[in-house]
């Protein structure tokens, strides 16, 4: 048996006599509180949830009958009671507490059932900062963690999908739950109300432009258990955090076995890449493997979008993610299903186009019904040993840069879209990252190498090999733009990309040897802009 305190051993079995509910959705509660008062318990309830369970035709006694002070301010105070919370808090097998209980007529509570205000969905709806405030749960939070610091006692559900087990219990053990599923709600109501209060914090952090808050909690709910994480010997879960931005989390999967650690990081990726090409500027695709972009197009259709993105590696993207920024027809999915592919994810998909994918069983169709916004702020944090590193996200685009030419040669119109291009794909590839583009296509990707200058040999050779799949004289690098997703350091990064047929390069400047990539430019007449603007991405 488990401690309590004053060395109290905590009871393995407690009969549930008295039970506290006051929910905000309702979801189950009728037949949660009908299933009680077939066993017995005597039922407690606050506001709508009273009116709920008493319309059902159940007895339940209204918790202001017990306190004897009414339901004030709105609702704001109903709960916040000494014989509301001494009848959480008691350690029923402790003298002073048994007196105590006694003097003030306070009666033990054994079971509550509570969920919050639902501040989560006014966030994500867009509430005003008067309602979002008025939607933050006080009495609630207390009541969970009381009940959960006294699960010696007291059994506390926080989420409805529990009452199952919970009311298997009381059958099964003549109306008792065991300390093990105690400690096992208690655990869930701790980080419940620990999630609920980071997304308060975070809100204010951000309502009240606060970049760098004392304490940053990141809090999020369980989507689903995954067989393993990056490597099969990894356990991993995914969990939502409640942002209200379109993408792999909101998604709705259509067909196909549930997505792996790796699917939805790459499946994230892919999407956030696409979503950087306005649907009313016309069709793209997106091409994902490990993270980093293998092949990315615009094109007057979709179908041709696709295969103008497969044409820059189709080898790399066997077994790819491939995203799409317009609904999904049946000529693309016809194409599509030619290769081999983890996952598609669409802002929408045709009917014709799900029962052209259905053939191939395996492959996760992803339907999102919309875009997420590129421009948008947000957040984005990863682990480091003992901390997180917290930044807001990467909302830069290159249409809203001012370009500075600092070429003799300024870049043609065609030249000066290939650059814009390139620089919006290069964003999404990690570093260091450059990459070739040219008519809205990319035509060659070199990621994630130490060298700079490697990364726009590697992007080379890829465009030669191409080439040679597709039967062209030569490789679309010649007469491509370039980008560099950071300054060029030295020449030698920009004379590669120039031997490799690019006439014209789009990078950040800022090195202090600007001058000397300046004058090889020149020297080639090679036109150059600088962004200003570096996308570095570890």
């Amino acid at each position: 048996m488990a401690v309590v305190s004053k060395k109290i051993p905590a009871p393995d079995k407690v009969k549930v006599k008295t039970a506290l509910l006051s929910v905000s959705d309702k979801t189950g509660i009728v037949e949660l509180a009908r299933a009680l008062s077939a066993q017995g318990v005597r039922l407690l309830s606050t506001g709508g949830t009273h009116k709920t369970i008493a319309a059902a035709g159940l007895a339940v006694t209204d918790v202001s009958e017990v306190t004897n002070f009414p339901e004030i301010m709105d609702g704001r105070v109903k709960t916040l009671h000494p014989k509301v919370h001494g009848g959480l808090l008691a350690i029923r097998d402790d003298a002073e507490h048994q007196a105590a209980m006694k003097e003030h007529g306070i009666e033990g509570i054994d079971l509550v059932v509570i969920n919050l205000y639902p501040f989560e969905d006014v966030r994500k709806a867009g509430g005003d900062y008067p309602t979002t405030v008025e939607n933050i749960d006080i009495g609630g939070p207390a009541m969970i963690r009381a009940s959960a610091k006294n699960h010696a006692y007291v059994s506390i559900l926080t989420d409805p999908a529990d009452y199952p087990e919970l009311l298997e219990q009381l059958s099964a053990d003549a109306g008792q739950t065991a300390y093990a599923f105690r400690q096992r709600m208690a655990a869930k109501a701790f980080a419940r109300t620990a999630a609920y209060d980071a997304m308060i914090s975070n809100w204010f952090a951000e309502a009240l432009d606060i970049a760098t808050p004392r304490h940053r909690v990141i809090g999020g709910v369980l989507r689903e258990e995954m067989r393993y994480g990056e490597n099969p010997h990894q356990k991993a879960a995914f969990y939502v955090t409640g942002e209200n931005r379109p993408g792999v989390s909101t998604a709705t999967l259509l067909q196909g076995k549930q997505l792996s650690y790796n699917n939805i990081n790459d499946t994230d990726a892919a999407y956030e890449l696409v979503a950087e090409f306005l649907p009313e500027k016309g069709p793209a695709c997106a091409i994902i493997k490990h993270a980093n972009p293998c092949g990315v197009a615009t094109g007057p259709s979709l179908v041709e979008a696709y295969k103008r993105a497969l044409a820059c590696d189709s080898t790399s993207a066997f077994g790819g993610i491939i995203a799409l920024n317009s609904l999904l027809d049946a000529a693309t999915a016809e194409e599509i299903v030619k290769l081999f592919t983890e996952v598609i994810i669409a802002p929408e998909v045709s009917e014709e186009a799900k029962a052209i994918i259905a053939r191939k069983p395996n492959l996760r169709l992803l339907s999102v019904g919309a875009l997420p916004d590129p421009r948008a702020p947000g957040l984005t944090a990863k682990t480091v040993s003992g901390g997180l590193l917290v930044q807001n996200r990467d909302n830069a685009l290159v249409e809203d840069m001012e370009l500075k030419v600092v070429t003799k040669r300024a870049p043609t119109a065609q030249e000066l879209e290939d650059m814009k291009f390139a620089f919006r794909v290069a964003k999404h590839v990690k570093s260091n990252a450059v990459v070739y583009a040219k008519d809205g296509q990319t035509a060659g990707i070199g990621a994630g190498q130490m060298s700079r200058v490697d990364s726009a040999r590697i992007a080379a050779i890829k465009a030669e090999e191409a080439a040679k799949a597709m039967g062209l004289a030569e490789p679309l690098t010649r007469g491509s733009a370039v980008a560099s997703e950071a300054f060029l350091p030295f020449a030698d990064g920009l004379l590669s990309a120039i031997a490799a047929g690019a006439t014209a390069v789009i990078q950040p400047g800022g090195s202090m040897r600007d001058q000397e990539v300046i004058d090889a430019a020149n020297e080639h007449n090679v036109a150059m802009v600088f962004t200003g603007i570096r996308h570095f991405r570890h």
